[in-house]
């Protein structure tokens, strides 16, 4: 009998002491879950569990497992003692059991509620569980579209500017910055078109909306006018080989229109499904950290923040560009920059100390700085006279705090700037003046500004903002397109049947 009761009380031991671990793992995870992304939202969690990790910024995995891992080893080398140093009091070790257990369902229960309202998943389960027709009613399938190119085909150079916010701007400028940290790419705004008007000198972005708030889904959305939204109840993604084969993009359109499409970044490219959609969608060439240490631009061992920083993916852009420029075909160079990726950013050696401690601004002010001579030196090349330039942010700042000072009055949004756009486009006043958009509109908007034509002026859920014709924002407004995006949909549960990002 005392065996069996030794066998029970070890068996105890053994599943309270794990039960204790997991809860505190579980703890410390949210944790640094909310520090590290102070704007998750579940879609993006939900994306990120089912996309491939590789690629993912090492300091990143350092970080997670220095506040998480490392503290529960500790709970365990506690607990491992005490129950070491009580071997023979049976009483103790049961009451060592009941405390672990005890302990482990309290803390899990608070951490569920935490993750609960911090994510806001009971609106997100609801909206899983809540069918609309809001996107089936408004999706314009490029296929049934006419899009008519110029005879003469213009090149595209699109830029994502990791988390470039018009906020970042002073309030002078329309920003909700005391002091202007991008000043540079404030005047490229002014002096171009982002949709304020010609004579309103304050930045104008677009709404990040549900399923475009990280990179890829950004990505995503700004290419195709569609939010990557991915269901909870599984998509079998972690076996499937495709990514939204049903859709035309951007990179499709442009494909079969004969341009030659390079996609160039300082990370690796597997991360969130990147490769797997510019490769299937437009069949771009990838030259990412992988391609640039295969080439010998960078040595084997060569690794800093996400791989290589933006100073070098300029460089090399600029090679890039003098080899596509010789070509017979039009192309389409997309760039994703990175040393302003959250927390604080990259400091390289461009970087000035004129914000002091504030290193975020330090790195944000570096990166302005940066854009603007990438686009001097475009502008002096001979292919310039043919080609758009069009710079835009990916999403809003996922920095813990760069923001905290803004007044929840400020409406954020996402940075962009036109430049260089064909004499023929309708650039009037009353069509482009302090537009309402979504950085879903810039799917339609990029072909327009390559001087396409567009039947109708609409394209996925896009809208041509050079056209007079009313964005859904401008329809809707931001809560309601929040609301009915973060419902499912027939039509994109027939899409995503087929989607995977391995």
């Amino acid at each position: 009998m005392k065996k069996k009761h030794k066998i029970i009380l070890v068996a105890g031991l053994v599943l309270s002491t794990i039960l204790a671990l997991l809860a505190s793992l579980l703890a410390f995870s949210a944790k640094w879950m909310f520090k590290t992304w102070t704007n998750l939202t579940m879609d993006e969690l939900v994306y990120h569990l089912t996309a491939p990790l590789e690629g993912t910024n090492t300091d990143m995995i350092k970080d997670y497992c220095n506040e998480c891992a490392v503290p529960v080893l500790l709970i365990l080398g506690c607990i491992l003692f005490v129950i070491a140093a009580n071997r023979k009091h049976t009483g103790i070790l049961k009451k060592i059991a009941i405390v672990c257990s005890a302990g482990a369902v309290a803390v899990t229960g608070i951490t569920v509620g935490v993750i609960w309202n911090g994510l806001d998943v009971s609106n997100y389960m609801k909206g899983q569980s809540t069918y609309s027709t809001f996107i089936d009613d408004n999706y314009v399938d490029p296929r049934s579209v006419e899009i008519t190119f110029p005879e003469q085909k213009r090149n595209l150079i699109y830029i994502f500017l990791e988390s470039m916010e018009t906020t970042y701007a002073d309030t002078e400028n329309g920003g909700a910055s005391e002091k202007n940290v991008i000043p540079e790419l404030t005047t490229l705004a002014q002096e171009n078109e982002d949709f304020s008007g010609k004579d309103d000198t304050t930045l104008n972005g677009g709404y990040s909306m549900p399923g475009t708030t990280w990179t890829m889904g950004a990505m995503f959305g700004q290419t195709s006018g569609l939010p990557l939204n991915i269901s909870i109840d599984g998509n079998d993604m972690d076996t499937q080989e495709n990514f939204f084969p049903e859709i035309i993009t951007i990179g499709d359109i442009l494909e079969s229109a004969g341009y030659s499409q390079t996609l160039m970044l300082g990370s690796d490219a597997t991360f969130g499904g990147r490769r797997t959609y510019f490769t299937q969608h437009g069949n771009y060439n990838i030259k990412d950290y992988n391609y640039a240490i295969e080439q010998g631009w960078i040595p084997e061992d060569y690794k800093i923040w996400w791989g290589y920083e933006d100073q070098k993916l300029f460089d090399y852009a600029k090679e890039e560009l003098q080899n596509l420029a010789t070509g017979s075909e039009p192309f389409n160079l997309t760039l994703l920059t990175v040393d302003t990726h959250f927390e604080d950013g990259y400091v390289c050696e461009q970087c000035q100390n004129e914000f002091g401690d504030n290193q975020y601004a330090n790195v944000m002010a570096c990166s302005s700085r940066q854009v603007d001579a990438f686009v001097k030196w475009i502008q002096e090349q001979p292919f310039y006279e043919n080609t758009t330039i069009i710079i835009s942010g990916d999403h809003l700042t996922m920095d813990s705090d760069f923001c905290n000072d803004v007044s929840d009055d400020y409406e954020r949004s996402v940075y962009n700037a036109f430049i260089n756009l064909p004499e023929n486009l309708d650039t009037s006043f009353e069509k482009t003046h302090n537009r309402e958009f979504s950085t879903m509109d810039m799917f339609p908007t990029t072909l327009a500004a390559l001087g396409a034509e567009i039947t109708g002026e609409k394209l996925g859920l896009g809208v041509n903002l050079f056209s007079g014709v009313e964005t859904l924002t401008e329809q809707c407004g931001r809560e309601k397109l929040d609301k009915e995006l973060k419902k499912k949909s027939t039509f994109y549960d027939m899409l995503i049947n087929d989607v995977d990002i391995n």
